[in-house]
């Protein structure tokens, strides 16, 4: 029991409870924001925008609001984190993956980064999780897991059919991004790293990248594909797939743990097929729709406790 104030008794288990919704919510809307980031990333490459360039709407402009914050808190040693560690972290769930994520989709479909770059991370987190961190991995959750990637696996098969040979180069970037990812994620936990002051470095470290992007024409480039695409990409990869999904999981990790966490970049493919449809207007095939609940299926395994 846990007692306020006033005297009232809250049950530990409801808190738990309570908690573990919360974390739920954060999971959520962080594998929703980037889902729309991949929607987004799939229009922008097809109207002209580079890699380069989405690259710079993920971190220019967070970069600039957090930066107030990280000079506060101390530049010295990047808000308690340290430059080591900041450096890692930026490499790991930053710029450096970031770019290397959308060169994939250079290669490949959509449909092909969007499964295996979160399954990979889904993966390589309940591995490293339970390698390095110790975290038991319960049965429900392993066996939650395995059905996700089957669901992945049946998302995937259209355009698995597809593969050439720059389709496995493309595939083989998703796989290093995913690991790259579930590298931060348990990062994070084991260096006990708040959510924000996370997103806040890794932003504000990405800023150095600026003037290389400057020096290479990239604004010319951007204005001649004209504002309203712009302020679309700022959006969509500046605060909902940047800063924001990126908070939101590092707290879903803080909150349930590295292992209980990996799932939610594992039903990324799910949303994406929902907000292709909603958005784009391409409804999901019959492939697609079965492996999108077998996804659902899998990740109310995973997160069950047992």
């Amino acid at each position: 029991m846990t007692q306020l104030a006033g005297g009232a008794e809250i049950p530990t288990q409801e808190l738990e409870t309570k908690a573990a919704l919360l974390g739920v919510a954060c999971g959520l809307g962080a594998a929703l924001f980037w889902a729309l980031g991949f929607v987004a990333t799939r229009h922008a490459l097809k109207i002209g925008f580079q890699p380069v360039d989405l690259l710079m709407h993920r971190f220019l402009w967070s970069g600039l609001a957090f930066l107030p914050v990280v000079l506060r808190a101390g530049i010295g040693n990047l808000c308690g984190i340290g430059w080591g560690r900041g450096l890692a972290l930026m490499v790991l769930g930053g710029p450096v993956m970031a770019i290397i994520s959308y060169t994939g989709f250079l290669f490949v479909p959509l449909g092909h980064g969007s499964v295996i770059q979160p399954s990979c991370a889904t993966l390589g987190a309940l591995l490293l999780a339970a390698a390095f961190l110790k975290e038991r991995i319960s049965p429900s959750r392993l066996v939650g897991a395995l059905v996700i990637v089957g669901g992945l696996v049946v998302i995937g098969a259209e355009s698995i059919s597809q593969i050439g040979a720059s389709g496995v180069q493309g595939d083989l970037i998703f796989v290093l991004t995913g690991l790259m990812f579930a590298g931060f994620g348990t990062l994070l936990r084991f260096w006990r790293v708040s959510a924000f002051s996370a997103t806040a470095v890794i932003n504000v470290l990405s800023l150095a990248l600026l003037p290389v992007y400057v020096a290479t024409g990239g604004l010319a480039r951007l204005a001649a594909i004209g504002w309203p695409e712009n302020a679309l990409q700022a959006l969509a990869q500046g605060i909902l797939a940047g800063p924001a999904a990126l908070y939101l999981f590092a707290a879903s990790i803080q909150i349930l743990g590295v292992a209980r966490a990996a799932i939610f970049p594992a039903i990324v493919p799910a949303l994406t097929v929902l907000v292709g449809w909603l958005v784009l207007g391409e409804p999901p095939t019959g492939l697609q729709a079965a492996g999108l609940v077998t996804v659902l299926t899998g990740f109310y395994l995973a997160q069950r406790q047992r």
